[in-house]
């Protein structure tokens, strides 16, 4: 049996990351996701808990026959001891997936099989595209599982990105 990682932030969880999912799935046997920057929410950038995003993976990959598991990861601002944190949070994994530079190179220092993953329409199905048409009020629920746009309703999320990303300052 082969299990893989493969860490984001899912903020949201869109249909480039459901791909990669589908991918990976002809790879392992096992996918745990790493939510990245668990700790982070109610911001643009960051607009979802980590709860929100583990409900928007686990909903969305239900009727995947990969078997899944959904793991925050708290940020740790130390590159050097990460890897053996997301280990200390995660089911024993085989192999990485991962595109950033930085992930890949320090699953390699830590002795961990990392492959590149593909990128599946990246120029719109990307997380900042769709926090942007969330913010502006544009279609985004086509960049999206079904499931996810659910997820964002029953959490208030368009609401919540719309009105932390409003700025009180006076045009400056």
């Amino acid at each position: 049996m082969t299990r893989g990682f493969y860490i984001g932030r899912f903020q949201p969880f869109h249909d480039g990351h459901r791909n990669v999912v589908e991918t990976i799935a002809e790879e392992v046997d096992e996918l745990v996701l790493g939510i990245g920057s668990a700790g982070d929410s109610h911001s643009r950038h960051d607009p979802f808990t980590a709860g929100e995003r583990i409900m928007m993976i686990t909903k969305s990959l239900v009727d995947s026959d990969l078997v899944t598991y959904a793991v925050p990861i708290e940020d740790l601002e130390r590159n050097s001891v990460w890897v053996s944190h997301v280990q200390s949070m995660c089911p024993d994994f085989d192999v990485a997936y991962s595109n950033n530079p930085l992930v890949i190179r320090l699953f390699e220092e830590a002795g961990v099989e990392v492959r590149q993953s593909p990128m599946f329409n990246r120029d719109v199905l990307e997380g900042t595209e769709v926090r942007e048409r969330m913010i502006l009020g544009d279609d985004w629920e086509s960049l999206v599982p079904e499931a996810v746009v659910e997820v964002v309703e029953e959490c208030g999320g368009l609401d919540r990105i719309q009105q932390v990303s409003d700025s009180d300052s006076n045009g400056e």
